[in-house]
């Protein structure tokens, strides 16, 4: 995992409409929320449409969100640029939504599962790297973002986020072939 109070990793990569979105066009913004997800794992489906509604609405408070598909394109093509941007329109993402088609950027996070959420504060260090919460498909508790919610309240008031941060749970990142990280 990477370690909290982490530097931003660097990142410079395409959104949807091919314009390149850099981790510098974030400095001095309060907070960023950095999501690894995907189209088709059943734990980012069981979350979307709320992590959507999260995102427009701390977004109006000041909180820079960016969502990265790493997954392999090729063993998974809805994960690739169409299926991203089907996924986008269909949840409304007010959000830049980027691909990550070398999977450097997902080992610079050291990113493990989709979702995966690296929360960084107004100095560009790591916060949070957590679950946006309890609910899981099929444990029938409801979908809120709580944990997510009260980490990016913290960090945009400018105070400590709680040191009690859960794991993300959901399907690990699909390395090409090849490609798989040492810490996978």
């Amino acid at each position: 995992m990477l370690p909290l109070n982490t530097n931003l990793p660097a990142f410079s990569l395409p959104d949807l409409d091919g314009h390149v979105v850099s981790s510098d066009q974030f400095a001095g913004t309060p907070g960023l929320l950095v999501a690894f997800i995907c189209t088709h794992c059943p734990y980012v489906k069981h979350i979307k449409a709320e992590f959507a509604r999260f995102a427009r609405e701390y977004r109006a408070k000041g909180l820079a969100v960016v969502a990265i598909a790493s997954n392999d394109a090729s063993s998974h093509p809805d994960d690739g640029p169409s299926g991203m941007a089907r996924d986008a329109k269909e949840q409304g993402y007010a959000f830049p939504y980027l691909f990550d088609e070398s999977q450097e950027v997902a080992k610079a996070f050291k990113a493990a599962c989709t979702p995966d959420l690296f929360l960084f504060d107004r100095e560009g260090k790591l916060a949070y790297r957590g679950q946006f919460d309890d609910s899981r498909p099929g444990n029938g508790k409801p979908v809120t973002g709580a944990d997510l919610r009260a980490a990016a309240d913290a960090v945009l008031a400018g105070t400590p986020v709680a040191a009690e941060q859960k794991a993300s749970i959901g399907c690990n990142i699909k390395w090409r072939r090849g490609n798989e990280p040492s810490y996978a």
